[in-house]
């Protein structure tokens, strides 16, 4: 027979209970206002709510044994109660004996297991179900309830009240109907705080991927029919589809970020986002801020909390342009959020996990690096999954007219002129080039050709030194004075010189092929002398 609530003044504060839970928005304010004020007066000692989640510390488990089913249990997620034993005692931890509790073991776990509740009006100490009788007789505990939280059909949890007197008909018609709300509060405070997150995560992305739509739309889709962008393609099917790290290797210019989009556009996170560090241009002391945020107060500056990048890629793709820029003492970090998929805030001891694959790239020999100690070995075994080498403009010129005529296209839109085409004598001018700033050099070229040239055909005679091969000035120049070189003079022969040798190289100071090679200097030497004539790399 269905019990019948008959109101009187004593049951006030359960009353206004359920109007108060109906009013909070978040789960953990939900939870503390219903264990705080059922245990608020002295007739409950002790009130608990567990919540079924998945397991979490199964190894060290006292209840293991226990445990049918180690994917999820119950979780004391909320305690209130006070003792009559020892006025200031409080109840209010969740992580003692009863913090972890199977479904399906004991009275808590029964109920959650078959979704009804258990009572029990005259509570013996010496029942099988009591785990601490001596706790029973000393706070005077004479009553038990036990309530399933059940929304739509689903058991989340479990609410339950030790009473120091026998339970009455009408208490435990109260208990039942502040579980019905309980639940419903819980699913709703979940749904509230879901779309909170959502909506910050939105946020979160939104900052970080305004640059990138731009940066999106400077290269397109991957153009080219030469054989090694036809191979290049084919190894990115290979690796896309799986969660394997890997490191893009090239020139600057050759477009490493265009196949780190690519690899992530034919991944199945493609519906997630791809963000992107440049290595190169995070000051050394903001890069662990950079990757995985602070709190506030973590340093100078630190005014309140920031997300950092890797959880702003949470699902998706974290693209490190540049990753030999990392200062050594932040790779062992990277390496193991590479390894275990967990990082802490600057200035927080909170552990946090994130679910995000690496695509790194590069210019630097990194095998050098790791020669000379600046660059951490294992990090580069765990990168270097699967490398990929991305070839050179000049190693495949027969895709200069695809990307001419692509640039020459985005340009026009852009511009908002009317349509250039694109002469034979142009695209054969292009190819006689050897572009040492490659695809970034071309598109460069293109756009300023469109902006000077009349007409409707592309013009390259105006722009300066167009694609003229920048020219290694010798000893056997000719010089005024009958071969005698003032100081003057000579100053300007060695910047014009090492300028020359500098745009041929694509500004590459070491290593095979660099200008240090080139003109036969020590990689410092060169250095010093770049200082010196205030050389700077062009931009664009």
């Amino acid at each position: 027979m269905a019990r019948i609530l008959r109101y009187t003044p004593k049951f006030d504060p359960l009353k206004n209970l359920l109007l108060d839970i109906a009013k909070e928005r978040s789960c953990e304010s939900v939870l503390s206002t219903i264990v705080s004020r059922l245990s608020a007066g002295p007739q409950v000692a002790l009130c608990r709510i567990w919540l079924t989640q998945p397991g979490d510390r199964c190894d060290t488990c006292p209840m293991r044994s226990e445990c049918p089913n180690q994917t999820k249990c119950l979780h004391l997620v909320a305690s209130a109660g006070s003792s009559i034993e020892d006025p200031g005692l409080v109840w209010n931890q969740t992580d003692g004996g009863s913090g972890r509790i199977p479904i399906g073991a004991r009275k808590i776990g029964r109920i959650a297991e078959v979704g009804e509740p258990q009572e029990v009006l005259h509570v013996d100490p010496n029942e099988d179900w009591v785990r601490s009788p001596e706790w029973i007789q000393q706070e005077g505990v004479r009553g038990f309830g036990g309530q399933p939280l059940i929304h739509n059909g689903k058991v989340l949890g479990v609410l339950a009240i030790f009473t120091r007197m026998p339970l009455e008909e009408e208490w435990l018609t109260w208990l039942r109907m502040i579980a019905d709300h309980a639940a419903a509060a819980i699913a709703n405070a979940r749904a509230f705080e879901e779309i909170d997150q959502l909506r910050n995560q939105l946020a979160l992305e939104n900052t970080f991927l305004k640059q990138e739509i731009t940066d999106t739309l400077d290269f397109g889709d991957l153009i080219g029919g030469s054989p090694v962008i036809v191979q290049l393609s084919n190894q990115i099917d290979l690796v896309a589809p799986t969660e394997a790290s890997l490191l893009i290797q090239g020139e600057s210019g050759t477009g490493k970020e265009l196949v780190a989009r690519e690899i992530h556009r034919r991944s199945r996170r493609a519906d997630r986002p791809l963000i992107k560090v440049d290595c190169a241009s995070v000051p050394g002391e903001l890069f662990e801020s950079e990757f995985f945020g602070h709190v506030r107060g973590a340093f100078t500056g630190a005014v309140r909390d920031r997300a950092g990048r890797f959880e702003a890629a949470a699902g998706g793709t974290i693209f490190l342009d540049e990753v030999g820029k990392i200062p050594l003492d932040l790779q062992g970090k990277l390496l193991r959020v590479l390894q275990e998929g967990e990082y802490e805030r600057v200035g927080e001891e909170q552990t946090r996990r994130t679910d995000v694959r690496i695509v790194a790239a590069t210019n630097r020999d990194l095998k050098k690096a790791i020669a000379d100690g600046s660059f951490r070995e294992d990090l580069y075994f765990r990168l270097n999954v699967f490398p990929l080498e991305v070839a050179p403009l000049r190693e495949r010129k027969e895709d200069i007219p695809l990307l001419a005529t692509h640039f020459l296209q985005c340009a026009v839109v852009d511009l908002k002129r009317e349509p250039l085409k694109l002469s034979q004598a142009t695209v054969d001018r292009l190819q006689a080039y050897d572009w040492p700033g490659n695809v970034r050099e071309l598109q460069n070229v293109i756009e300023r050709a469109a902006i000077t040239s009349p007409g409707n055909t592309l013009r390259l005679d105006r722009v300066d030194t167009a694609v003229a091969p920048p020219r290694i000035v010798t000893a056997g120049d000719t010089v005024a004075n009958d071969g005698i070189v003032t100081e003057a003079q000579m100053i300007d022969l060695d910047k014009r010189n090492l300028l020359a040798a500098l745009e041929r190289t694509g500004w590459k100071i070491y290593g095979p092929g660099g200008t240090a090679e080139l003109l036969g200097l020590r990689p410092t030497t060169l250095a010093s002398r770049i200082k010196k004539y205030g050389l700077t790399k062009p931009t664009g």
